[in-house]
């Protein structure tokens, strides 16, 4: 009985100090910025960019057709979009660094897609590391890889589940 006992808080003790263990982890980001923006093309694609900061703190600078469900040639006409700031939402924000923790991303290419069709729109993903690397990622056509175009959706996706705040 003894034993057994010993044997519980033996593994109560463990479990407790791995779980202080992957909350330290997780607290500290290896990431101190993520920068994402896209370019135009000759069609409707949505113009913006997004830098979200370890704390959770993001802007998005909406330049063309990132909130419109009918584009136009119109929008053309109109002033940008604004300027948006908003908390990303914790889970969110660690759904991000799974993403980008599983592109392994400073072994990625610098350079991604072929440039002979003049109508794509380009991503370019900036990671900013807390040991003062950077690794630059331009995508034109944003077809890198299947975990490349995971992170340039789940971008998109921010822009419409975050609760953003116009600045200016």
């Amino acid at each position: 009985m003894k034993y057994l006992l010993g044997l519980f808080a033996f593994v109560v003790l463990f479990s407790c100090n791995s779980q202080n263990v992957k909350n330290d982890q997780n607290s500290k980001s290896q990431y101190s910025t993520i920068e994402y923006k896209t370019t135009p093309c000759f069609g409707f694609c949505p113009v913006y960019s997004m830098t979200i900061n370890p704390d959770r703190t993001a802007v998005l600078e909406a330049e063309h057709f990132n909130f419109t469900k009918t584009p136009s040639k119109d929008e053309f006409s109109k002033p940008r979009e604004g300027t948006f700031k908003a908390t990303i939402k914790e889970a969110d924000y660690n759904k991000l660094v799974s993403l980008l923790n599983g592109l392994d991303v400073k072994n990625l290419n610098e350079n991604y897609g072929q440039k002979n069709v003049s109508d794509l729109s380009s991503s370019n993903l900036t990671v900013n590391f807390a040991d003062g690397t950077s690794k630059k990622v331009e995508d034109y056509g944003k077809r890198g890889s299947e975990k490349l175009i995971e992170v340039y959706k789940f971008f998109e996706d921010l822009k419409l589940n975050q609760q953003w705040t116009k600045v200016k």
